[in-house]
């Protein structure tokens, strides 16, 4: 069996090879060092994410595999987590998934179109007269970040503390692929448990507020919603609020920075969209297919099943690796090349069936509007270096700086 390293440094800064070789040589692949079966190809990953036999419910299954002593520390983290739309099966996530798409109206998202402008354009004249600016730290990070929590309804003021919470929480997660050792890991657990209590605090104070005086942002609208007919405890509701809080920017924050780091690295494709603003429709779709930010999602065996002769036990992790996929050439005509026409180009970037993300509509919305701000207003964009530095974290794909000049 070839042995593959998903843990490296240049795996991270670099993981298509890889996925090239696995979907070549071995698709349905498992890796003994992060404990999971990992998935390649295209139609196998479409197949399977319909499977349900492969539950969304994994995070009891690392729970499990800790010491009982730290199973016990960590259960309210767990416990919260376990409640996110994200990590939960039918009928528990039909439940939950209809709730939130109530408050995650068409016309919640257009009336952010404004803002996201608006943020953008002060963003990049607060580095003007610089000739230069971290990509990552001035616009890529606090863009998505301050847009989901004006809809969450969390004041200015607030809002740096909420990234920070957040961040603690992503990296915690990630921390069961990138942590190196269980101290390593526990100590990740421990940040993401105090920084989502915080977090549920603040909601919850919040959420009192809200219902003595409705507002118009998101997190009223999900209140209404638990009080239609008691079907969204506060503990789902504070809970899924992080989960949006979280997944409202991360991702969001890794697609403006991955697609701009593409378009600099394909000038000819960047002046296409330069000349015809109209393309940056076709053209986000092709970033997220391009560089993924979510990279895969885990799902675990409820049964011993078979995968392409491939034996999963009951009990094991499986990880559909959405990034590979999206590579994959039997769907994509030259999938390492960027085209921002292309056609068809049915990514696989916000998952597939019934747990594609609920703020893909928010997150195109807002690459859209950045990539053509920065691509109008920056003219002569230069990457100033190529020694890039990426985030240790194989579900979440971003880089952790992008120095440009302009």
């Amino acid at each position: 069996m070839i042995r593959y390293d998903l843990n490296s440094a240049e795996f991270l800064r670099n993981p298509y090879p890889v996925y090239d070789e696995l979907r070549v040589n071995d698709p349905i692949h498992w890796s003994p060092e992060n404990g999971y079966w990992i998935i390649t190809r295209y139609a196998d990953i479409v197949s399977q994410v319909q499977n349900d036999q492969l539950s969304s419910n994994r995070i009891a299954a690392h729970a499990s595999r800790m010491p009982t002593e730290a199973k016990e520390h960590f259960r309210p983290f767990f416990t919260a987590v376990g409640s996110w739309m994200l990590m939960i099966d039918p009928p528990d996530h039909t439940r939950l998934r209809g709730l939130v798409n109530k408050a995650f109206t068409p016309g919640v998202l257009e009336n952010m179109r404004s803002l996201v402008q608006k943020l953008v354009d002060e963003m990049l004249a607060g580095v003007a007269e610089q000739g230069r600016m971290d990509m990552m730290t001035d616009l890529a990070n606090p863009l998505p970040a301050t847009v989901i929590a004006e809809m969450l309804g969390v004041p200015g003021t607030d809002q740096q503390q909420f990234k920070e919470w957040s961040d603690d929480i992503a990296m915690g997660l990630g921390g069961i692929d990138s942590a190196r050792t269980k101290e390593e890991l526990f100590a990740l657990y421990d940040f993401a448990q105090k920084s989502f209590l915080a977090l549920a605090s603040y909601f919850r104070e919040r959420v009192a507020e809200l219902r003595a005086k409705p507002s118009g942002n998101l997190l009223s609208a999900l209140i209404q919603a638990e009080e239609q007919g008691d079907r969204l405890t506060e503990d789902e509701l504070f809970a899924n609020c992080v989960l949006l809080m979280i997944a409202g920017h991360e991702t969001t924050t890794n697609l403006i920075g991955n697609g701009v780091l593409a378009l600099l690295r394909y000038p000819d494709q960047t002046e296409k969209l330069r000349r015809d603003p109209a393309m940056i429709v076709s053209a986000v779709e092709e970033l997220l297919r391009y560089d993924s930010p979510i990279q895969k999602m885990g799902r675990i065996a409820l049964a011993d099943i078979q995968i392409d002769g491939k034996q999963i036990a009951r009990g094991d992790l499986v990880c559909l690796s959405f990034a590979a996929g999206n590579r994959d050439p039997e769907q994509f005509a030259a999938p390492a090349q960027l085209d921002l026409m292309r056609k068809p180009n049915r990514h696989l970037a916000f998952g597939q069936g019934l747990h594609y993300c609920v703020g893909a509509a928010l997150a195109r919305l807002e690459a859209q509007i950045a990539i053509n701000t920065i691509l109008r207003r920056l003219p002569e964009l230069r990457l100033e270096t190529e020694d890039l530095e990426w985030n240790r974290n194989l579900t979440l794909r971003g880089l952790k700086s992008l120095p440009v000049t302009f």
